[in-house]
């Protein structure tokens, strides 16, 4: 169990900063993942950005995913076979049920991203975070997304996940970095002892603060004898 997702983050850290990772940029899924992905990206001194992942919840359960879409143009959705053919989902069905999803996307990239655009991964090696992963369909539609971009590599990094998502997720990714893969995976906030709901607002303001941060390191004058 983590004291929070901070906590986390740091620990994930000292993981991924012993791989000696080339050019690294953090992408971090919001609202959870971005704590996480702040300790990261300092951690690492890298950048820290978006990636913008809408769930679209089965009929009668919004908390169960039949696909995910990612923010970009176009937008990418994947599908969770499974529920879909449980459900009995048609194409169109499932067409208009992720339209309905796309407006709340565009308002969640007008708060986060408060303008500003996409940092470029070509060439680099895009780490790809969330504060933990129950089935992981919104982090593979994000692993598929961001393949059309041409990063150098794409590293996956959880503080928790069960051993069969982290499998799946290990398949689509070049690398998977979980701490912590419980046989027994209860719901996300049962890992921490302290998980409060994000705002968007408060997504927007860690993002802000780091690249405050970023621009204040490159900044700043060499120390004497350096």
């Amino acid at each position: 169990m983590f004291g929070d997702r901070r906590e986390a983050g740091q620990k994930l850290a000292g993981r991924l900063r012993a791989l000696g990772l080339h050019d690294p940029v953090v992408l971090a899924l919001p609202r959870g993942g971005v704590p996480i992905g702040t300790e990261v990206a300092r951690a690492l001194k890298a950048p820290l950005d978006l990636v913008i992942v809408r769930k679209v919840g089965a009929p009668g359960n919004a908390e169960l995913a039949v696909a995910a879409i990612v923010d970009g143009n176009p937008p990418e959705v994947v599908l969770n076979r499974e529920i879909v053919e449980a459900y009995g989902l048609d194409d169109i069905t499932l067409g208009v049920m992720a339209d309905r999803e796309r407006p709340e996307m565009e308002r969640r990239r007008h708060v986060c991203r408060a303008g500003r655009p996409p940092l470029p991964v070509a060439g680099k090696t895009s780490i790809l975070v969330d504060d933990g992963a129950a089935t992981g369909t919104a982090m593979k539609v994000a692993i598929r997304a961001l393949k059309r971009h041409s990063p150098r590599e794409i590293v996956v990094a959880l503080p928790v996940a069960p051993p069969e998502a982290v499998a799946e997720l290990g398949r689509e990714a070049d690398r998977i970095v979980c701490l912590s893969e419980p046989s027994r995976f209860h719901a996300l906030g049962y890992h921490y002892r302290d998980f409060p709901q994000l705002a968007d607002e408060e997504v927007a303001g860690m993002l802000q603060q780091q690249e405050h941060d970023d621009q204040a390191a490159t900044q700043s004058p060499p120390k004497p004898g350096s």
